[in-house]
């Protein structure tokens, strides 16, 4: 794994002093960083008044990476208190800071939550959690986080994934792959163009998992747009043992490169990774999780672009497992 440097944009003086304004001016207003239509109508206001200057800082991600750092926010360790022992137990936890991410997702698209996960809050709080150390979810600590499609098994899945660090003491890395970065034979690609397999959804999504009034549906790993390969990708909830050697050989070639080609990005206080979900897959690396109020604690919020085609016609017929995607900002 490479430890290469990803790209970044440095945020000025002027343009953080706009996004802090900002959120402040929101959680005066609101008291909370807790989902409601008054509070997205708000976000969506206050970040159409933003400068050029920012806005070009949340341009799309423009490099075969497929991702940027948008570094230089300021994080006080003591303001925002103690590392969250749960999503749960979180609530407003450095809440000023859901509002930066918030207003930064809207600028860059229409942030999206889910029904189903974490009480349908548009910015999620990823910390290690006791009793989940071993699971494929973002609170695990002790395994590899397997590189993964953020929400790989839903067609409402996010275009970019915007991931805010709190606090990383001990500089754990987040991996990240991009299929633009790969090499695949034209015949692995022949083989994984095809729709053979489902994605199911992961352990965070517990009623998606008990949906049964539809079989999954088979979906292709690759897929090419206009701008390049794309991928949909999650090995941990793929049925990898119902597919041929062929299709199996190919998939795992396409581990075997997306590996090679993974770099790690350790976040330090204030970055934020903004990462393409359509063409980079993301992970962590494992480590020993404390439960000291000090731990890793990041922010994360998804982002879907309106009027971007970068996905196969067939996904619009797709179950979703029972899931609902909510998109902020639609009417």
């Amino acid at each position: 794994m490479s430890t290469a440097a990803a790209p970044v944009r440095q945020l000025d003086a002027r343009t953080l002093g706009e996004l802090r304004q900002a959120a402040e001016k929101l959680l005066a207003e609101f008291n909370t960083s807790a989902t409601s239509p008054e509070l997205l109508a708000r976000v969506r206001e206050i970040s159409g008044g933003f400068s050029d200057e920012l806005r070009h800082h949340c341009r799309p991600v423009d490099t075969a990476d497929g991702l940027f750092v948008l570094r230089g926010l300021e994080v006080d360790d003591t303001e925002i208190g103690r590392t969250p022992s749960s999503w749960a137990s979180a609530g407003d936890s450095g809440a000023v800071y859901d509002l930066v991410l918030l207003l930064l997702a809207t600028v860059m698209g229409n942030p999206i939550a889910w029904e189903g996960q974490q009480d349908g809050r548009f910015v999620h709080n990823i910390v290690p959690s006791p009793g989940h150390e071993t699971e494929q979810t973002g609170a695990s600590s002790a395994v590899l986080l397997s590189p993964h499609t953020e929400d790989a098994f839903h067609p409402g899945r996010a275009h970019l994934l915007m991931l805010g660090c709190m606090r990383n003491r001990d500089h754990i890395a987040t991996t990240a792959a991009s299929i633009r970065r790969a090499r695949l034979s034209d015949a692995d690609i022949d083989q994984l163009t095809r729709s053979v397999l489902p994605i199911l959804p992961d352990d965070a999504y517990a009623a998606a998992q008990n949906f049964t009034e539809q079989a999954p549906p088979p979906v292709p790993a690759l897929f090419a747009t206009e701008e390049g390969m794309s991928l949909r990708f999650d090995p941990a909830y793929t049925p990898l043992d119902d597919a041929d050697a062929a299709y199996c050989g190919a998939y795992a070639r396409l581990s075997d490169e997306l590996a090679r080609v993974s770099v790690a990005v350790s976040l330090s206080p204030g970055e934020v990774l903004v990462v393409d979900n359509d063409i980079v897959v993301h992970g962590r690396v494992p480590f020993k999780a404390r439960y000291d109020g000090a731990d890793r604690w990041l922010k994360r919020a998804s982002v879907r672009v309106p009027g971007r085609r970068t996905r196969p016609d067939a996904e619009a017929t797709e179950h979703g497992y029972g899931q609902a995607a909510l998109e902020a900002h639609t009417n």
